[in-house]
C-alpha cells in the first residue's frame, strides 16, 4: 500500500490576509514539501499541470527534477499531465530525463485535465478533445516501448524510424491513466493494461466502486494479467494534531477555492454543511487527526481495492508550515497505520483465495 501527496501549487489569495504568494516562493515551498515527504517515508509525490495565474505548476517535470536530486526514495509523478495539449515526444524526453536524475523514480499520470486552459495556449481546438487524447496516448506508449519509432497521425507531423532520447532508467517508464470517473476512460485504461488513478473530489467515493470491475473486465478481455494492475485514488484532505484543528485550518481556504473556481463552472456555493458532509466516513474529504484520516483510507480500501492513495493538499492557499506538518503526520502516523491494517487485510484475502 503506497501513500503519497499531490499538489497543484496553488497561488490563490490567502483567505485571512488577502495577500497572494509569488509563484517563485510557492515553487520553492513545494520542493521543500517533496523533500520532507521523502524524509518521513511517503511513497509518491505528484505535481499537477495548469496554465493560469492561480497555479505555478505549468512545468511539472522541472519542479519534480528540482526535488529529484534532493530526495532518495520517493517516486515523482505528474498528477496529471494534460496529454491532449502536450507533445508526447517532448513529454517523454522530459520524464525520461527526470527518471535519469532520480535514478528510476519518475512516473507519468496522463489525463485530459479538468481545466481547458492549455488548449488555446498551445493552439488546440476543444472540438478535438477526445481525438487528441487518444492519438497522443498511442504515440506516448510507442515512445515508451521502442527506442526508434515511426509515426503518422492527424495532429502531429509524421516521422520515420527516429530515436527519442534519453531512454529512461525504468523499462518501461510507468504511465498511468487519470480519470474523474468516466467509464470510457476506465475501460480504455483496462484495455491498454495501464494502471488507473481515480480522482474522487466530491460525492461518495463508494459510487466509484462499480468502475473497478469494469476496469478489470476490460483488461481481462484484452488479455492482460489483472493481478498485476494497479488502482490509485486521489482525494482532497488535511491532517493536523486534532480533528478540530484540521477543520479550523482547512475549511476557510478550501471554501474560498471551491467558490472561486466554482463560479467559473456554474457550481453552487460551497458551504460548511457541504464540507462537514464530505468529512463523514463515506464522504470524499479526508480531514482530521491521524487516526481519523487513516481509518477513512482503510475503510475506502476495503470497498475500492486501491493500492495507492494520494492526499491532495492544500486546496487554496495555506501557510507552508501547516502543509509541512500535515505531510509529516501523513508520513509518520497515517501511513504506518494504513500499511499495517492493509497488510492484515491482504493476508485475510489471501487465506480466502486459498
Amino acid at each position: 500500500m503506497e501513500i503519497g501527496v499531490d499538489t497543484f501549487v496553488e497561488t490563490t489569495p490567502d483567505v485571512h490576509t488577502g495577500e497572494t504568494i509569488s509563484h517563485s516562493q510557492r515553487l520553492r515551498e513545494v520542493v521543500e514539501e517533496i523533500v520532507l515527504a521523502d524524509q518521513v517515508g511517503l511513497d509518491i509525490f505528484g505535481v499537477g499541470e495548469h496554465h493560469r495565474k492561480e497555479f505555478a505548476d505549468s512545468a511539472t517535470a522541472v519542479v519534480l527534477a528540482a526535488a529529484a536530486s534532493r530526495t532518495k526514495n520517493i517516486r515523482l509523478t505528474s498528477s496529471v499531465t494534460v496529454l491532449s495539449a502536450a507533445d508526447p515526444v517532448r513529454l517523454f524526453q522530459q520524464f525520461a530525463t527526470l527518471d535519469g536524475i532520480s535514478n528510476g523514480r519518475a512516473e507519468i499520470i496522463a489525463g485530459r485535465g479538468s481545466m481547458v486552459d492549455a488548449f488555446p495556449l498551445f493552439g488546440y481546438d476543444l472540438k478535438d478533445y477526445e481525438e487528441l487524447f487518444e492519438e497522443k496516448l498511442e504515440l506516448l506508449l510507442k515512445l515508451r516501448d521502442s527506442e526508434k519509432v515511426t509515426w503518422k497521425g492527424g495532429h502531429r507531423p509524421a516521422f520515420t524510424n527516429l530515436g527519442v532520447y534519453p531512454r529512461p532508467v525504468q523499462n518501461p517508464l510507468p504511465i498511468w491513466i487519470g480519470s474523474g470517473g468516466n467509464a470510457e476512460s476506465v475501460i480504455r485504461a483496462g484495455t491498454l493494461g495501464l494502471p488507473l488513478v481515480l480522482a474522487i473530489i466530491g460525492g461518495s467515493p463508494l459510487q466509484f466502486a462499480p468502475l473497478v470491475p469494469l476496469y478489470k473486465k476490460a483488461a481481462a478481455r484484452a488479455g492482460h494479467d489483472v493481478s498485476k494492475l494497479k488502482i490509485a485514488v486521489h482525494s482532497l484532505g488535511f491532517v493536523a494534531e486534532s480533528t478540530s484543528l484540521a477543520v479550523d485550518k482547512y475549511f476557510p481556504p478550501t471554501q474560498a477555492s471551491f467558490n472561486y473556481f466554482g463560479k467559473e463552472r456554474g457550481w453552487g456555493q460551497y458551504t460548511r454543511s457541504s464540507f462537514d458532509a464530505s468529512r463523514s466516513l463515506e464522504g470524499a474529504l479526508y480531514v482530521g487527526d491521524s487516526e481519523t484520516v487513516a481509518n477513512k483510507i482503510i475503510f475506502m480500501r476495503k470497498h475500492l481495492g486501491f493500492s495507492r492513495f494520494f492526499l491532495h493538499l492544500p486546496v487554496g492557499t495555506m501557510p507552508h508550515d501547516d502543509v509541512m506538518k500535515a505531510i509529516e503526520l501523513l508520513g509518520t502516523e497515517v501511513a504506518p497505520r494504513v500499511r499495517e491494517e492493509v497488510e492484515k487485510m491482504e493476508a485475510e484475502e489471501e487465506k480466502i483465495k486459498n
